[in-house]
């Protein structure tokens, strides 16, 4: 599920792609925990008495020998050379390395060091931006990037125009008719792309939405497209209708599952049928459907050393609308397996409540959850990912097969949480340096705790933002007032407009205006965001407040405070006011948003999602102690 880099209300890792992520990275604010690119060449090892899941089957007790990057045997007792470097595996369980079949990666390479350093060796992008993925490819092919996991891509989605893929304010292309699915599909593979997809098939019907989406015929021609040019075509969907037509269209995989209702006997017949696969994303439904699993996975002491503030703070991000049922969806997956139709394990990482590596992670424990016994599940993030995107050199443990390895203490193909228990992670024979990783993460994170202890912004002192009166949106300290408008999800892009105007609260002179619309339909926000810090979404330390207050009048409707810290992930915190013909005065707790105030990015005053037509006052906005 990106976002344009301006100085607006942004979901600043949002629904997907390139946000005000980017953009901090872009003026230096962001903390990164990338440690050093390797730059050895792979050793030759070998792992000895180890319990082997190789992909497909478990192999009780055996060696695994690697030369050159690859697998050079594998068996119950290998002699290999004395010289060659002896690694004891007893008690330990070895696996290919795990493949996430579904994330996106943003342009950001930290999510892919992340992910190898939790054992996922290879990550599927569908709908990388084409300049990164490119990138990254070619230093791979050469060799390089060996502190990342490995990535593919499908590069720009396949999407209508206004559709879901348009509303992160960046140029994409689209399509309209079938006609132009040929010379799209081209197009893509002219970027680069490793397979069609995310093809989009979603009129936003799960979220109560109405967003413009391919017609069934163009979808058709742009699966019938790929398959002319020996591409997979993959097809994203949320609801049980569109995943019913985009089968019967002959995709070759879903890349979601539906949980707005339960299946039926005529869905589990058209896959099979058709001989596609399913790729759940349970850690992306489950979190749509309010039961995530990121909090959980954020407080398991194996994987926090190596969750960045980035991934913990996505992993408790929660979706602004709920949608769906988890039980529907995991009664969907138990009777496509039992049919025998092909489960792929992806997460479509960075999505709220998730984060690459660890929602892999997490993934598994939810197919077992629906049913599938732990090496079914296994194989679900290895042989069978590997198998259905084509990816013949790894995926499993067999001799000349790339040496991409996850080594776990414990048994996981009896009980599937030992799988976080990484003690290795090699990829082509490399070993991953988890102990230069979790340093890394750990100065990240002394960074961002140091960054809550500092000294609040000068001119914070008595807590007034901005009272107006000099008939400028100014503000006593921070970087002041913009315009913020911006939709998620739907058509037209919502508008607003904010000016100081004659009559304030308690009599003062002045007060700020802020106006605008929403259409219907549009999962979006609108009004006027101040930002306490001296750069859009720099976190201030306002640990000293207790409370936000201001005084407002308007048009009678609800209204949104929305509030952004730096802990809190993508996704603004957010208290209601109305704002009737009277001003009157609303205070708000900080810990009723649930910020102690040490991280504070940005406020918003104005319109969430709400269709139609507003015009709210403001003044008096203060931070109380």
């Amino acid at each position: 599920m990106k976002h344009h880099a301006d100085r607006s209300f942004v979901c600043r890792r949002s629904l997907g792609r390139p946000g005000l992520l980017t953009l901090l990275a872009l003026l230096g604010l962001g903390v990164r925990v990338s440690a050093q690119t390797p730059t050895g060449k792979s050793q030759e090892f070998v792992i000895l008495g180890a319990r082997i899941f190789d992909g497909r089957r478990v192999i009780p007790r055996g060696d695994v020998w690697v030369q050159n990057g690859a697998i050079k045997a594998v068996g119950p007792s290998i002699d290999a050379p004395a010289n060659v470097r002896a690694i004891d595996a007893s008690g330990k369980t070895l696996l290919p390395g795990l493949i996430d079949a579904h994330v996106h990666t943003m342009g950001e390479e930290d999510f892919l060091r992340t992910a190898l350093a939790l054992g996922v060796t290879t990550e599927l992008d569908m709908g990388a931006a084409p300049r990164f993925a490119d990138r990254i490819e070619r230093e791979q092919a050469a060799g390089g990037d060996l502190d990342m996991a490995d990535l593919r891509s499908s590069r720009t989605q396949p999407t209508a125009p206004d559709g879901h893929g348009t509303e992160y304010g960046l140029p994409v292309p689209t399509l309209s008719s079938p006609e132009e699915a040929q010379a799209f599909v081209d197009a893509r593979i002219a970027e680069g792309a490793d397979f069609i997809g995310e093809v989009i098939y979603d009129d936003g019907s799960q979220f109560g939405l109405r967003i413009p989406t391919l017609s069934r015929e163009t979808l058709s021609a742009v699966i019938e497209a790929a398959h002319r040019r020996g591409k997979l075509a993959v097809v994203h969907v949320l609801s049980r209708k569109a995943a019913k037509e985009a089968v019967a269209a002959g995709a070759d995989g879903l890349v979601h599952l539906f949980s707005d209702r339960p299946t039926d006997d005529e869905f589990v017949s058209l896959v099979v049928e058709h001989h596609a696969f399913a790729m759940p994303t349970l850690s992306l439904l489950a979190s749509m459907a309010g039961a995530p699993d990121g909090p959980s996975l954020s407080r398991d002491g194996r994987l926090e050393p190596y969750l960045s503030p980035t991934a913990i703070a996505d992993l408790h991000t929660a979706f602004p609308k709920r949608a769906g049922s988890l039980h529907d969806a995991e009664e969907t997956v138990r009777r496509l397996h039992a049919a025998g139709v092909p489960i792929l394990a992806g997460t479509d990482g960075h999505n709220p409540g998730t984060a690459h590596g660890a929602s892999l992670l997490g993934e598994l424990q939810l197919l077992v959850d629906s049913g599938l016994a732990p090496a079914e599940a296994l194989a679900c993030a290895t042989s069978v990912n590997a198998g259905a995107f084509r990816l013949n050199d790894r995926g499993v443990i067999a001799s000349d097969k790339r040496a991409d390895l996850l080594l776990v203490a414990g048994d996981p193909t009896t009980r599937i949480s030992d799988i976080r228990n990484v003690a290795a992670v090699w990829k082509a024979g490399v070993a991953c340096d988890r102990d230069a990783y979790r340093n890394a993460v750990n100065r990240a994170k002394e960074a961002e705790r140091a960054q809550r202890q500092a000294p609040p912004p000068a001119g914070s002192e008595l807590g007034l933002v901005s009272d107006f009166e000099d008939g400028t949106p100014s503000s006593t300290f921070g970087s002041g007032w913009n315009v913020s408008t911006g939709r998620l999800l739907g058509g037209a892009k919502p508008s607003a407009h904010m000016s100081v105007v004659d009559g304030g609260a308690r009599d003062s002179r002045k007060a700020l205006e802020v106006s605008g619309r929403i259409e219907a339909g549009v999962f979006g926000w609108a009004g006027a965001m101040f930002f306490p810090g001296s750069a859009p979404m720099a976190p201030v330390n306002l640990s000293g407040k207790r409370a936000i207050s201001f005084w407002t009048k308007g048009d009678g409707k609800t209204y949104d405070v929305m509030l952004f810290a730096r802990s809190k992930g993508s996704l603004p915190m957010v208290k209601t006011f109305l704002a009737g013909p009277e001003w009157k005065m609303t205070t708000v707790a900080l810990s009723d948003l649930g910020t102690d105030g040490s991280d504070i990015e940005a406020v918003m005053f104005g319109a969430l999602a709400t269709p139609g037509s507003f015009q709210v006052e403001i003044d008096d906005v203060r931070f109380e102690r």
